[in-house]
């Protein structure tokens, strides 16, 4: 299974947007029925989504849905669930029982769903790698807003304040074995490199890929996570050292020291430049 790189929200009430987010280049999409949809309407967009998917031939774009947490969400995952529908992603998830709640529910309807949990409490984030380990669980997200009003933060350009939660969620899920987090979304979509700069500094902390919410962030993201030329040719050099060394560690041309670790990373390079 490849990993997506770009996933696009699209309100789950805004139906003449769904089929413009499937071509709009993200390899992703994600219907919401949680944040981007007003209480009086939630059920609405629950039969809009539902009726949507049901009428969706197979593609190359994942189709995920964000589906309501507490009494809503049940009812949500029975109406969307479809074998088209890639999975769930599951707000405010706190606990590993909540994941597993999920996967009795889905194993009747909807049997080879994936879920997605978004981590927007302290308490999710020292559940973590328990989270990560709950059946079905493809891969983690933090929730960055709701999380830092949770934990009373004010989070500012450098993110500082979200380090801990960060590197936390991002070693959940190696530990795990699960696919690496997507970033958390970005509200800036009109400043292209502040957005790019952001997503670099994310990508050097292990997250994969980025939530959007405009199709003008899809970019951007994208060039963060697809490797230049100089970088794939940079990591097969380093693989051609060390397959041509005496032993398991290699000097490159530079003076460096290459071992294994080093050429794990050059292979992740090559891995992300196929796909």
């Amino acid at each position: 299974m490849t990993v997506a790189l770009t996933y696009l929200y699209v309100p789950g009430d805004r139906p003449e947007r769904f089929d413009k987010a499937l071509t709009s280049g993200a390899d992703a999409i994600v219907l919401d029925l949680e944040d981007a949809v007003a209480a009086d309407r939630k059920v609405l967009a629950r039969e809009t989504v539902a009726r949507w998917i049901a009428a969706l031939a197979p593609g190359s774009v994942e189709v995920w849905v964000r589906v309501n947490p507490g009494a809503l969400q049940e009812a949500d995952i029975c109406a969307v669930a479809h074998p088209h529908l890639a999975g769930v992603w599951l707000p405010k998830v706190g606990s590993a029982s909540e994941v597993e709640q999920v996967d009795r529910l889905l194993a009747d309807v909807c049997p080879d769903a994936t879920v997605s949990a978004l981590i927007e409490t302290a308490a999710g984030v020292f559940d973590a790698l328990a989270i990560a380990r709950a059946p079905r669980l493809r891969f983690l997200q933090l929730g960055e807003v709701d999380l830092a009003a949770d934990l009373g933060v004010e989070v500012d350009d450098d993110g500082t304040a979200l380090l801990f939660a960060r590197s936390r969620v991002v070693a959940a899920s190696v530990a795990a074995g699960i696919d690496p987090p997507p970033a958390a979304v970005s509200r800036n979509f009109r400043d292209g490199d502040a957005l790019e700069a952001d997503t670099r500094a994310l990508a050097r902390l292990g997250f994969v890929g980025r939530a959007c919410i405009h199709p003008a962030q899809l970019e951007p993201v994208r060039r963060v996570f697809t490797p230049s030329q100089d970088e794939v040719r940079d990591a097969r050099a380093v693989l051609a050292c060390l397959d041509a060394a005496d032993s398991g560690v290699a000097v490159d041309a530079e003076g460096f020291l290459i071992d294994e670790a080093v050429a794990r990373q050059a292979r992740r390079v090559l891995a992300r430049a196929e796909q």
